[in-house]
């Protein structure tokens, strides 16, 4: 996909910067340059201004998509104690790492944690029964037990 910036006499062009950060924080990154190279403030801060927005999307849906891998496994975890493996506590601990180096690397999303818990808990629940065939009867999981508690196998 290529996009192209149409200018005029007068100076007028268009782009659109929201669907090029969407669809590629390199391009649009490259698309700033120039824009930058050629004098275009104002549409270099457009630019700018619609990248950071597309990171920060890309890095909170990061952080759900983690959140949420972790707790479907120990929801598993808790609802088919029978079927519990290693791979299961190796998926856990990986996305704790995971979580834990977003969180360092975008210490912003932090306090974003309490806002995606609740729509993260119920995608995990609906995830578990798909895969397990088990409709899970819980009703939350504490952060000690996504964060801290130890799993280990019997």
């Amino acid at each position: 996909m290529s996009y192209e910036i149409i200018a005029t006499d007068e100076f007028q062009k268009t782009m659109n910067w929201k669907e090029l950060a969407i669809t590629s924080h390199y391009q649009t990154a490259v698309a700033i340059q120039n824009e930058l190279k050629q004098g275009h403030i104002e549409d270099s801060v457009i630019g700018i201004e619609e990248l950071i927005n597309a990171l920060s999307r890309s890095e909170r849906r990061d952080l759900r998509s983690q959140l949420t891998r972790l707790m479907m496994h120990i929801i598993k975890w808790q609802i088919q104690p029978t079927h519990r493996s290693r791979s299961w506590l190796i998926t856990i601990e990986n996305a704790r790492i995971e979580i834990e180096e977003i969180l360092e690397e975008e210490p912003h999303l932090k306090p974003q944690l309490p806002k995606l818990w609740d729509k993260c808990f119920n995608a995990a629940n609906r995830l578990a029964k798909k895969e397990t065939g088990i409709k899970p009867t819980l009703e939350e999981l504490t952060q000690k037990e996504v964060f801290q508690t130890e799993y280990f196998l019997d």
